[in-house]
């Protein structure tokens, strides 16, 4: 009866691994940068004719009048605009003034333990509990403690503890998975 009893508690104790987890990045130092599916509202002042919204490519840029294929993929709404700005600069215009502000992100995705899981619109700064509540909040089944994160650029997911502050990012997979007991 006793060993019985022990392997019982060790198929237990076996079914009930901890996950390794991670922290996620915060969104109060989460730092955007632009990647395919993004649109970009461009204005030139003073040439409409260089002025517009622009979709990113899947290879990570954009067609811009005069200068052609520019790289976007990979660098914040900054980097971008101070790039632009130079390559008009050195061969097309005298002084050029350029802004440049997200119109689009790429789409965040949700699964699991959710009331509603599916595709739905980033926006700047969101955490996992904002984009849970986009989904109608947790069933009565789902572990709040984590998250499986697989971020856009990646192939496995990652277990991620939960906090106010956990970040997501445009493209990001999130599966809230369930309760053991």
């Amino acid at each position: 009866m006793t060993r019985f009893c022990l392997v019982l508690l060790c198929m237990l104790l076996g079914a009930c691994t901890p996950v390794a987890m991670t922290e996620g990045p915060s969104v109060a130092n989460y730092v955007y940068r632009i990647g395919s599916g993004d649109r970009l509202k461009i204005q030139t002042f003073g040439e409409s004719t260089l002025s517009g919204e622009f979709a990113v490519s899947a290879e990570g840029t954009i067609a811009f009048p005069l200068v052609g294929d520019v790289p976007v993929g990979g660098k914040t709404v900054t980097e971008f605009k101070d790039d632009l700005t130079q390559r008009l600069g050195s061969q097309y215009l005298r002084n050029p003034r350029i802004s440049v502000e997200m119109v689009n992100f790429r789409p965040v995705y949700i699964l699991g333990e959710v009331a509603k899981p599916g595709e739905f619109n980033y926006s700047e700064r969101m955490s996992v509990f904002a984009l849970v509540a986009k989904a109608g909040g947790f069933t009565y089944r789902a572990n709040q403690s984590y998250a499986f994160i697989r971020r856009e650029d990646e192939t496995e997911e990652k277990a991620v503890r939960l906090t106010s502050a956990t970040a997501v990012q445009p493209g990001d997979t999130v599966r809230i998975p369930d309760r053991v007991f």
